[in-house]
């Protein structure tokens, strides 16, 4: 784009901004909305042109550009004086036209109001202050779906499922998980009375808990699953998980390890500097590790500046359908470089660039500027046109020709739609019975949380130690529970379904009663990706030094540079 369009578009933007303000000296609600959509309208058009996909308004001319703005505003102005309630400017600027532009952009553009900005930089600096729990909705009321370990509400004895009744003696029935969530943070130190309603107890729970910063580590979780064997859950990708990962292995102490996995699994990526850390630690020295390039915007390569400094451990990598972006970075360049397996399904295949630019002070905007490739070039992108929003984020189709490539060993490995495994575990999917028992609620379908039947078990208040199994007693207090809410079972269903049956209940179990760490241990119990990656680790080791190999014979037929 050239000095001249860049100028007319600032051109046009002030003319716009003139005749508004002219129009209007002392703007409403609605006028000021109006504006803040011209300023977004013209930075957008303007940096769509330097680094991302053609917009229409651009490509057309200031003048249609000026035109559609001018549309716009008397569109909205015609709807806020004559719509049957109401109209909140903000919200239908903020919620509808931004977006609804963005996304004819592409899938992964996105624009931050003031909220939603401000959780999104909590997520990437990865610590907040307040009290430490995940919050959910059920019908009219906010549940906690799971207290952080060792959070300031996990120490004053809240409990998965418990309900929040009031916080500072005010109702929070009928509001939203935002407005409770907000409720409850607050600055460092100050104190905030909680009411909660559990299940057996006739009255209110009261707790007083203090606020404290709130770390959310990107290394969620590690411990040995096997002897030897260690294993990290990476979940996020924020400016902490680099070094968050580094503890885990000091912890871990990885110079003595055989193996060691690490699971992305539903980690949707995050800050692309984090992924790069975290592969300098399993590279060498100076290997690539990701590129981007975009239409505008020339190519820049990242390497291993640290390299592994002799961690030359067996490496397998977990990933799933929810794996993506940095995650895809990390196991893309481990599986390019022969450093490790990659094991469990297709990756999402998010592999766009968003540069953040600041709209304001407290608001943003995500725009794609580039795409990233892996060591051997593959694109990550999954392809997107032709495709719908939701179809795009949750009926993923597999590239119809994809891309090969060779890794560093000479392997075949696949672009264009994410990241392939090298070994394939299907996730388990739960048979017609543990799909109905989900569905009810009488289980909860993922390790961060806890269901119907063992908040009921626990509200009788039985002694329970790490030795707890769900035994015959607690099997009866099962089958009453399904006949009293009334869920359909026949007794065969039971005992057809008898070991998921008893490691759900101890999973929950243990979710409330020791906390989320040893809910995970327990999950991991029937988890057939880590079954297979544990069996995969000589495969692994036997790839990582066969790869070192053919690299080694390489460089020492090469013909030395003048």
């Amino acid at each position: 784009m050239s000095n001249a369009r860049n100028d007319c578009a600032i051109l046009v933007f002030w003319r716009v901004m003139r005749s508004q303000m002219k129009s209007s000296p002392s703007p409403t609600g609605s006028a000021r909305g109006a504006l803040l959509l011209v300023l977004v309208l013209a930075v957008s058009a303007l940096l769509g042109g330097i680094y991302g996909p053609a917009v229409r308004a651009t490509a057309a001319g200031s003048d249609d550009l000026e035109d559609s703005v001018r549309s716009f505003t008397h569109v909205l102005s015609i709807v806020e004086q004559n719509y049957a309630d109401p109209v909140d400017s903000d919200k239908a600027i903020y919620d509808g036209a931004i977006p609804g532009m963005l996304h004819v952009l592409d899938p992964h553009s996105n624009f931050f109001d003031p909220k939603q900005y401000a959780l999104f930089r909590e997520e990437q600096e990865g610590k907040y202050y307040g009290v430490g729990m995940v919050v959910t909705q059920r019908e009219n009321q906010t549940v906690v779906q799971s207290p952080f370990v060792n959070s300031p509400a996990y120490k004053a004895g809240i409990r998965p499922g418990d309900i929040i009744l009031k916080v500072d003696g005010k109702s929070c029935t009928g509001l939203t998980t935002t407005e409770v969530a907000d409720m409850l943070k607050g600055a460092k130190g100050t104190p905030v009375r909680i009411s909660l309603g559990r299940e057996g107890w006739d009255k209110p729970i009261e707790v007083t808990v203090v606020r404290d910063e709130i770390p959310r580590p990107g290394v969620e979780f590690f411990t040995m699953v096997r002897p030897g064997i260690g294993y990290v859950r990476v979940s996020t990708f924020n400016e902490t998980t680099d070094s968050d990962l580094a503890d885990a292995l000091r912890h871990l102490d990885s110079a003595k390890l055989e193996g060691l996995i690490i699971d992305l699994r539903n980690n949707g990526g995050g800050l692309l500097k984090q992924a790069v850390g975290m592969a300098d630690m399993f590279l060498d020295k100076n290997e690539l590790v990701v590129s981007h390039r975009g239409r505008a915007s020339s190519e820049r390569r990242y390497y291993a500046d640290r390299g592994n400094q002799g961690l030359a451990l067996p490496l397998v990598v977990l990933v799933n359908g929810q794996s993506a972006s940095a995650s895809e970075i990390v196991s893309g360049a481990i599986q390019d470089h022969d450093r490790g397996l990659i094991v469990g399904e297709i990756s999402f295949g998010k592999g766009l660039v968003q540069t953040q630019f600041q709209v304001g002070s407290d608001t943003a905007l995500l725009l794609t500027t580039a795409r990233y490739y892996t060591p051997s070039g593959r694109l990550i992108q999954r392809d997107y046109t032709n495709e719908t929003l939701y179809d795009y984020h949750y009926n993923p189709k597999p590239p119809r020709a994809p891309e090969v490539k060779l890794t560093d060993g000479g392997r075949q490995v696949y672009g264009g739609g994410g990241i392939t495994p090298d070994v394939a575990v299907a996730a388990p999917k739960p048979n017609d019975f543990q799909e109905q028992l989900e569905r009810r609620g009488v289980f909860y379908p993922f390790a961060q949380g806890v269901g119907d039947f063992v908040r009921f078990y626990l509200g009788e208040k039985p002694a329970v130690t790490k030795e707890f199994v769900a035994d015959d007693a607690v099997l009866a207090r099962l089958r009453k529970f399904l006949a009293d809410h009334h869920v359909p079972f026949t007794e065969p269903d039971i005992q057809q379904n008898l070991p998921w049956l008893k490691w759900q209940i101890k999973r929950e179990v243990f979710t409330t009663v020791f906390g989320l760490n040893e809910g995970y241990k327990v999950a991991l119990e029937n988890d057939p990706q880590l079954d297979k990656a544990v069996e995969s680790m000589p495969q692994a080791k036997a790839l990582y030094t066969n790869a070192r190999k053919i690299v080694a014979e390489r460089q020492a037929v090469a013909p030395e540079k003048p």
